[in-house]
């Protein structure tokens, strides 16, 4: 354990960067930049090898075939192991880390099994970097910089109410009959869709427990697109230190689709309703067949945060971060953005900026802010629009 339980094991300078799905991408590459030495971890060597290949990085990391004793055999104070593996994996993965002073990142959500291990990681002086992609991760950002700018305008103690929505989807770049392009497994898509979603509405708590079904309109720059609720967004008025006198009435994180896509999948949302795992699991392994991701496709990536915020003596405003990107040629808007953001943090790590125990990308509105800042500098381009009652309109970015 660490000598100092309040103090960091400092980084090694190796990265294990395991997993190299369809979210892995050139973050991977600006770590080669970063570390003193980088093994990619995939199913077979050869796969890492191939991989590396395709991101122009043969000779700049070491491809390594993964199971959790070889990594285990390869781990060493201060080594940090980022996973891009799937979520249920997390926790294992993590135990491994803390019982050998390494630290550990990811892209995905908090679950109450890393959470168990958070404890132990503080104590052993180790860096659990989580939500630290694009949804989560970018929207917390933007999320947390809105709320601070408004609290400047506004005031954090003024009587007011506050409406926000973070909408956020991977999208085909060209829309096609399915009006989808799979960015992560679809066993994943479709237990998504089958998790209750819990988000206010009219200044009310609400729960839908198909999301499909609270479908609505959303424009974004007079384009219409498709959003529903996901997960649950309540504990993120406390997460996102939304002032106590701000009364929220409409707080909702969900989920960004092509106009259609309601219409499109009311066959998979037939099948969803019949609740039957078997033939669920039957369904994804259709839909990956049918819609596969394939090199000539390009996807799109929009994540729209909103905040609009009006005090009790009539005063407004509004501010909106937008992050519309596409894919080319060398790699998917997704993989940019997860990958770049993740990167972004692991650099954190190495340098020796974080704290041993849990953080996410956006913990404070300072971070965020530096945060924003250097992702534009990794180009991850978006802007910033604020209005006041003035109608006086700021836009910040490109």
């Amino acid at each position: 354990m660490a000598e100092n339980a309040n103090a960091v094991v400092p980084a090694s300078g190796t990265v294990h960067w395991i997993g190299a799905g369809l979210s892995t991408g050139s973050g991977l590459a600006t770590l080669c930049d970063t570390a003193d030495r980088v093994r990619l971890w995939h199913r077979t060597e050869e796969r890492a090898a191939q991989s590396l290949s395709a991101h122009g990085l043969t000779g700049r990391a070491e491809p390594r075939a993964y199971t959790l004793p070889a990594l285990t055999a390869e781990l060493a104070p201060g080594d940090i192991v980022i996973s891009m593996l799937p979520a249920p994996e997390h926790a294992p993965l993590l135990a491994t880390c803390v019982a050998h002073q390494a630290h550990f990142a990811c892209s995905s959500y908090v679950s109450e099994a890393v959470l168990e291990h958070v404890p132990a990681a503080t104590a052993a002086g180790i860096v659990v970097l989580t939500e630290s992609g694009l949804d989560p991760g970018i929207d917390h950002l933007f999320a947390h910089s809105l709320i601070a700018r408004a609290q400047r305008e506004i005031g954090a103690h003024t009587a007011a109410e506050a409406d926000l929505t973070s909408y956020c989807g991977g999208i085909p770049a060209i829309p096609n009959d399915f009006r989808y392009r799979f960015s992560w497994a679809p066993a994943g898509v479709l237990n998504a869709l089958r998790s209750p979603a819990r988000y206010i509405e009219n200044g009310a708590e609400t729960t839908a427990a198909r999301p499909w079904e609270a479908t609505r309109i959303h424009l974004v720059d007079d384009e219409p697109f498709e959003v529903y609720p996901n997960r649950d967004s309540i504990p993120f008025v406390d997460q996102y230190d939304l002032p106590p006198a701000w009364k929220p009435q409409t707080f909702i994180r969900g989920t960004l689709r092509l106009s259609g896509w309601l219409d499109a999948w009311q066959p998979v949302f037939e099948e969803l309703r019949r609740d039957d795992d078997e033939r669920i699991a039957a369904l994804a392994q259709d839909l990956a067949a049918r819609y596969p991701t394939t090199d000539a496709d390009r996807d799109r990536v929009v994540l729209a945060v909103t905040l609009d915020v009006r005090t009790d003596a009539g005063r407004n405003w509004s501010g909106r971060y937008l992050l519309d990107m596409q894919g080319d040629a060398q790699e998917s808007a997704m993989a940019r953005c997860v990958s770049r953001t993740l990167a972004l943090g692991v650099r954190k790590i190495l340098a020796g900026t974080l704290p041993p125990g849990l953080s996410r990308a956006a913990e404070t509105p300072e971070r965020s802010e530096e945060w924003l800042a250097e992702l534009r500098q990794d180009g991850i381009d978006f802007r910033m629009d604020s209005t006041d009652s003035n109608n006086e309109k700021k836009t910040d970015g490109s």
